[in-house]
C-alpha cells in the first residue's frame, strides 16, 4: 500500500492506497513506519511522504471500528518514528488532508501543500476525540485562533490559510517539495538534526491530566460515536445526545 522511490539522498514515500483515497488503517500505518525508520541506515538525508492520486490522506478508514482495532496505536507509533528521526521529513500535501491526513502532515517537519488542498479534522462529527498531541502540534503550527476553528468549529483550513497562518511552509505540488527536499539533503546532516530535536521539544508531548484522559476515553466509548458510525452508513445527520 505504499511506493518508495530514491533520487540522491532523498526517499519519496507515496500512500498507494487512491480507492479509499489513502485513507489509513494499521497496516498501512506500519508499512510507513517501516520505511521511515530504515531510511537513516541506507543514507537517506531527506523523507518526502505524499499521496497517490488526487488526495493526501483521506483520515482513518472507517470501513471497520477503528476504535476495537490496533490502529489508534498504530498511528501513534506512527507519529513518533516520524517526529524521532534523525533526519527531516516533508509532507507533499498533494490534496485534501483530512482527520488522520492531517495528523500526518502535523508530524512531519515540513509541509508543502497543493493550492487544491486543505486540512480538516472532523472530530467532533464523528463523536471521537484526537490524542493531546495533536490539539498542542496544530495549536504550536497554525496558532490558537486557526486551531479551534479547525477543531471546535469541525471546519476546513484552506491551503492559502494555512500557509498565512504557517501552518503550511510552502504552496506548490508534489514536484516542488521534491526539489526543495534535494536541496536540503546538501545541508549539513548534523545540522538538521539538531535543529529537529530542538523544534519537536515544544511541549505537545506533556503528560494528560486525568481529566483529560478520562474525557478522551469518555467520548471514544460514547453512545454518539457509535450514532455518527452508524448515520456514516445511513446516509444521514447524527443526532448526537452528549452520552
Amino acid at each position: 500500500m505504499i511506493g518508495t522511490s530514491r533520487r540522491g539522498g532523498v526517499l519519496t514515500v507515496e500512500l498507494q492506497r487512491p480507492e479509499r483515497r489513502n485513507a489509513l488503517n494499521a497496516e498501512l500505518c506500519r508499512e510507513l513506519r517501516a520505511a521511515v525508520e530504515a531510511a537513516p541506515a541506507d543514507a537517506v538525508r531527506v523523507v518526502v511522504i505524499t499521496g497517490q492520486g488526487s488526495s493526501f490522506c483521506a483520515g482513518a478508514d472507517l470501513s471497520g471500528d477503528i476504535a476495537a482495532t490496533e490502529f489508534p496505536e498504530a498511528l501513534v507509533a506512527l507519529h513518533r518514528s516520524i517526529e524521532t528521526l534523525p533526519i527531516p521529513v516533508v509532507a507533499a500535501v498533494n490534496g485534501p488532508a483530512v482527520g488522520a491526513g492531517t495528523q500526518l502532515a502535523l508530524a512531519a517537519d515540513l509541509r508543502v501543500v497543493s493550492p487544491s488542498a486543505f486540512f480538516a479534522i472532523p472530530s467532533t462529527r464523528l463523536a471521537i476525540a484526537v490524542d493531546s498531541w495533536t490539539v498542542r502540534r496544530l495549536t504550536s503550527l497554525a496558532g490558537g485562533g486557526p486551531a479551534r476553528t479547525v477543531l471546535l468549529g469541525a471546519e476546513r483550513l484552506t491551503a492559502e490559510e494555512a500557509l498565512a497562518c504557517g501552518l503550511a511552509n510552502r504552496l506548490g505540488e508534489p514536484s516542488d517539495a521534491q526539489e526543495w527536499a534535494d536541496r536540503i539533503a546538501t545541508l549539513a546532516p548534523l545540522s538538521l538534526r539538531h535543529l529537529k530535536l530542538v523544534f519537536n521539544d515544544d511541549g505537545t508531548r506533556a503528560p494528560d491530566t486525568e481529566a483529560q484522559q478520562e474525557a478522551y476515553r469518555a467520548a471514544w466509548a460514547s453512545e454518539d460515536a457509535v450514532e455518527a458510525r452508524t448515520a456514516r452508513r445511513e446516509k444521514r445527520d447524527p443526532v448526537f445526545q452528549g452520552r
